[in-house]
């Protein structure tokens, strides 16, 4: 909206040109998310203790979580109002990755609205059941990515490409809609098993939205995608914005949500987040990237499939418990530890993923 706006007041002063630059927007739009979360957060906070919207805490989980209870939680909407807002804002409203993005954002927030409002309201710690969870989730990404497909204008959008070789590239056809429609659901479930420890999953989701956002920058810039030999995808730079969004958004709930948090994230906020890095690497063809950026969350992810599979299949266990960060909490690792440590990893990984660019 202010980009139109800018482009109005150029016969004022050409000086407004300069909010044509994406650096600067995407620069703009993380500040403006983080601005907007240190402002609302401390009212929503309020508002939500008054409401007694509180977390509740599995008697099956580790024994240390249940001082928890009653933290108000649903804190993710905070992260969705201030994403899409400094989104609008910023972003050029002429692109459609962006309202993807935004739309990809905003319906998987609502299947966590939804969970949520079950669990803190109905009192059901099960919340919104799986099975309906899973259907929704599949319509919407199939919805989204149907909708990518068929408005493809260049092969390089529904190719997939290989990191670290030159040449190792892999043209999908109507492939690419099941196989990006497990990237947005893989990444949406896995974002939202990290979230179990306070700060978690936010701050890799600022971390890979961070390296996602230079990525989907140098994609739709020609010269820097022939330099580096990434495919160049007209339009895809707009998500830098929408990424410094979520990465300004991030770090303003960070403030509310460190350790001891005042404020829980829900699945409001982990699935649509998790879906929105999921459909950011779609669009700009760097889902291998995000296995790697995002190997925190693959890790949590396949330690409950392990865990589960074990058990049904020798009756025994692998990791005290699963997630993986509960396995380390249960063998003596104070929280703090845990969180900071797999935030170190996070950045180690984004750097790797991000190397990937210039070695092929």
């Amino acid at each position: 909206m202010l980009m139109w706006l800018s482009e109005q007041l150029l016969f004022i002063d050409p000086g407004f040109a300069v909010f044509q630059y994406l650096t600067l927007r995407g620069i703009l739009a993380a500040c403006t998310a983080l601005a907007i979360s240190m402002l609302i957060g401390p009212m929503m906070i309020s508002r939500l203790n008054q409401l007694q919207i509180g977390q509740t805490i599995r008697q099956e989980g580790p024994q240390s979580h249940l001082q928890k209870a009653g933290t108000p939680t649903m804190g993710g909407a905070l992260i969705l109002v201030t994403v899409m807002g400094s989104t609008l804002l910023w972003a050029d409203l002429g692109s459609r990755y962006v309202w993807v993005a935004v739309v990809t954002t905003a319906t998987f927030g609502l299947i966590g609205w939804i969970d949520d409002y079950r669990k803190v309201v109905r009192k059901d710690t099960r919340g919104l059941p799986a099975r309906w969870k899973y259907l929704w989730q599949s319509l919407f990404a199939f919805g989204i990515t149907l909708f990518l497909f068929d408005t493809a204008v260049n092969p390089a959008e529904t190719t997939l490409y290989v990191p670290f070789f030159k040449d190792v590239a892999f043209t999908m056809g109507w492939l690419f809609v099941p196989f990006s429609y497990f990237v947005v659901v893989g990444a949406s479930n896995a974002v939202n098993l990290t979230d179990g420890l306070d700060g978690l999953a936010i701050m890799p989701t600022v971390m890979v939205a961070t390296g996602l956002g230079v990525i989907a920058y140098l994609s739709g810039h020609s010269e820097f995608a022939q330099y580096l030999n990434i495919p160049y995808l007209p339009g895809t730079g707009e998500l830098m914005v929408f990424c410094g969004a979520i990465a300004g958004a991030g770090l303003g709930f960070l403030w509310f949500n460190t350790y001891p948090a005042m404020i829980f994230m829900g699945d409001v906020g982990a699935l649509a987040l998790g879906a929105a890095l999921g459909v950011v690497a779609v669009m700009t063809r760097h889902e291998i990237v995000l296995f790697i950026m995002g190997g925190i969350f693959v890790l949590e992810t396949l330690s409950v499939i392990i865990q589960v599979g074990s058990f049904k299949l020798t009756g025994r266990r692998i990791f005290r418990m699963a997630p993986i960060h509960h396995h380390f909490e249960l063998k003596g690792w104070p929280e703090p530890r845990v969180i900071v440590r797999f935030w170190i990893i996070t950045v180690m990984l984004v750097l790797f993923g991000l190397a990937t660019l210039k070695l092929r």
